[in-house]
């Protein structure tokens, strides 16, 4: 199945769309080209800025005067300016001080120019030069420079006075008014908050590539044209009773004056309901494809964000969008992370979760209804969505996109085999009945898997060995050949699994054992025993359940037998068993407390187990002990008949056991014949489907150190 995708820089997308071909314009889920060079550009800009201020404040030419200096200087011009300083010593005003930093250097400050007087600052120009101690250095060669000072005096009354004197007495020009020192005194602060802003303003383009804040309540779904979706019914295998029922949708939408003459309305929306992975996306991908019509496409997270009121906003403007486009479709993915009941909600009416599903409820139904806008949503645990979501007028139609059976699996292979070289001999309908209660993406990824298997082995083709090899993966997980077992675990797990094989074939209301293994897979199984039912079932009676529990209790029960002992390997068959016994006693009525329901499932009944902790019990404290002690007889009670199933059968189990030491896995094929060369009479243990006399086993002769010696 393959999906067509164009240039985004393609001319004519863009003046089709007035957005690329992606489906992302500016308001897209990724910032462009274009803002991520802006935001290059803005770096290099705070950096030069920074540089050239450093380079402008750290080189200036200012120095501190010290006030007595500046008071002499004035002295001195005052008294060159009176003409005191006639003849041989008339010139250029000086003054030669010690250096603050070293008292062995001389400063000679001459020619005061001018004088700026603040409150307490006061700055000039003056010519200054450094001089060495005398009698060291010549400085005859050492030119004067003009610097700017800057000193501080203490305000009084005398101070003022003096200062007011030598000024008017020197010719010095000079002005009181205050200087503009802002830009020196704060550059630096002005070069922090400059690049706080532009690091800010690169960020916001980033997230979500928007150019402004504003941006947040901009709506982020993509809008995917008719050139972009390729994907039509017929890549929708395995779920025709789906499809079926969305058929009419894209009908209206192509020819909705047939159905508007008849007084019929457009259906709001359309939510579609299933387990994970059974193609609901591909589904709406497939509607969107075959209506022609342009196609929205988001997730329900896309709404939610960090900011108050921008998902109720984001809502707003995607039917906005939406409506503009009309006749469209609007198509939101994991629906259950918008659309929560609110029922259960501790938080006031304020928050930002439900102020979205508000939105999204007034604009699906409300005072204004959007015309021509269909809401297609996707959600594998509808129990969680609030009532007002799922009444008519908005989702008008549940479509359950259910787990496909044997011919729906097996349409789905077809689709995935397209593109993969198979060998002769595959059968696909073979493959899709050893893969009951598989999905879409679940027979997707074990095609991929054997593809990969059959590259790694550098066969030409894949065959059905590769095929079998992937749905051990998918189902037990990766297989571990180099965990090394002592021999002790090693002959515990060929009993415990052999134990499991031989009651399930022993049962008549069983599923049949596909393969047996004591290699180790996944991350804990030390072995394991598949079972694969022969046609799709969707009930089971009492004889079948406790039949269940049997097959899981021969592991521990024949370790207590043969070892005298048991281990922690049976943790999983006995929690497995456990529940069995208590749904049989609260869910499904199959006890002697009576046909009554003890506790009602609130979880999703597409998920496993139920949903998990989705239950809730009203009953008292006599009925939970009554329950507790019903559960604990039934356990009991297939606790010993299991114990005289292995009894009985014990040469056999001993049989079996040596031949998974031997080849360590073994198929249906192969136990069937070691039971059959093993067992002395009658199989099968009678049952209600089939009544048959117990099976007469001779006692077996071997024992556990016999078949020690044997290994």
């Amino acid at each position: 199945m393959s999906e067509k995708k164009r240039s985004s820089r393609d001319p004519e997308d863009k003046e089709s769309r007035g957005k690329n071909s992606t489906g992302k314009d500016s308001r897209g889920d990724g910032p462009s080209r274009e803002t991520r060079g802006s935001g290059v550009w803005l770096v290099i800009i705070a950096v030069v800025v920074a540089v050239m201020l450093s380079a402008t404040m750290f080189n200036n030419n200012e120095i501190q005067m010290p006030y007595p200096v500046l008071e002499r200087l004035l002295e001195a011009h005052a008294e060159a300016n009176t003409g005191g300083n006639q003849g041989e010593n008339a010139g250029v005003p000086k003054v030669v001080v010690d250096s603050p930093s070293d008292p062995s250097e001389k400063w000679e400050f001459s020619d005061l120019q001018l004088v700026l007087l603040g409150e307490n600052k006061i700055t000039g120009t003056v010519m200054w030069r450094p001089l060495s101690a005398p009698g060291e250095v010549d400085d005859s060669e050492n030119v004067p420079l003009q610097k700017s000072f800057w000193t501080i005096r203490d305000r009084n009354e005398t101070q003022d006075a003096r200062m007011d004197q030598l000024v008017s007495q020197s010719g010095v020009n000079w002005d009181n008014a205050r200087p503009n020192t802002f830009l020196a005194d704060n550059w630096f602060n002005l070069l922090m908050l400059a690049a706080i802003i532009a690091i800010g303003a690169i960020m916001l383009r980033r997230i979500g590539g928007v150019g402004s804040p504003m941006s947040f309540s901009r709506s982020r779904g993509k809008l995917h044209g008719q050139e972009d979706l390729s994907i039509t019914f017929e890549d929708a295998a395995g779920i025709d009773e789906a499809v079926e029922e969305v058929r009419e949708v894209v009908d209206f939408l192509k020819n909705s004056e047939k159905y508007q003459a008849l007084g019929g309305r457009i259906p709001k929306g359309v939510l579609l309901v299933g387990p994970p992975g059974t193609g609901k996306t591909l589904l709406a991908k497939a509607i969107a494809g075959e209506a022609g019509v342009p196609f929205f496409s988001l997730s329900g997270s896309d709404f939610v964000e960090m900011f108050v009121g921008v998902g109720a906003a984001r809502v707003r403007d995607m039917f906005q969008q939406a409506t503009s486009r009309a006749p469209c479709i609007i198509f939101i993915d994991e629906l259950d992370a918008l659309g929560k009941s609110r029922s259960g909600s501790v938080v006031g009416g304020h928050d930002e979760r439900e102020q979205t599903l508000n939105a999204l409820l007034v604009e699906m139904d409300g005072f204004d209804s959007n015309n021509g806008v269909i809401v297609i949503a996707a959600t594998n645990r509808p129990e969680t969505l609030d009532p007002a979501l799922l009444r008519p007028g908005r989702f008008d139609r549940q479509v359950l996109v259910d787990r496909p059976d044997v011919a729906g699996r097996e349409a789905i292979l077809k689709v995935h085999v397209k593109s993969v070289k198979l060998a002769d001999e595959v059968d696909l309908r073979h493959i899709a009945s050893i893969t009951s209660g598989f999905v879409g993406a679940d027979l997707a990824n074990l095609v991929n898997e054997a593809a990969l298997l059959a590259a790694r082995a550098n066969k030409n083709a894949v065959s059905t060995t590769e095929f079998d090899e992937a749905v051990d993966r998918v189902t037990a997980g990766l297989e571990k050949k180099n965990r090394v077992m002592n021999e002790d675990e090693k002959i515990r797990v060929a009993y415990h699994e052999a134990a499991h094989a031989l009651v399930a074939a022993a049962l008549p209301n069983t599923d049949p054992v596909h393969k047996v293994s004591i290699i180790p897979r996944g991350f804990a199984a030390l072995g394991y025993t598949m079972q694969r039912p022969e046609s799709e079932r969707y009930l089971m009676t009492k004889l079948e359940l406790e039949s269940r529990m049997k097959v899981l209790l021969a592991g521990t029960l024949a370790e207590e037998m043969v070892m005298q002992d048991i281990s922690t390997g049976a943790q999983n068959d006995l929690e497995r068993c456990t529940e069995i016994a208590r749904s049989m006693v609260m869910d499904y009525g199959m006890s002697r407390l009576g046909r009554i329901n003890y506790r009602r499932s609130t979880g999703s009944a597409f998920l496993a187990g139920g949903g998990g902790n989705g239950h809730s019990t009203s009953y008292g404290e006599d009925t939970a002990k009554m329950i507790d002690k019903e559960v604990a007889r039934i356990v009991e009670e297939a606790l010993g008949q299991t114990r005289d199933i292995l009894a009985q059968r014990r040469e056999v189990l001993e049989a079996i056991t040596q031949r998974l030491l031997e080849v360590e896995a073994i198929d249906n094929t192969e136990l069937m014949r070691v039971i059959e060369e093993t067992s002395a009479g009658p199989w099968l243990v009678p049952g209600t489907i089939t009544e048959k006399p117990r099976a007469q086993i001779r006692k077996p002769e071997n024992d556990l150190d016999t078949l020690k010696d044997a290994n």
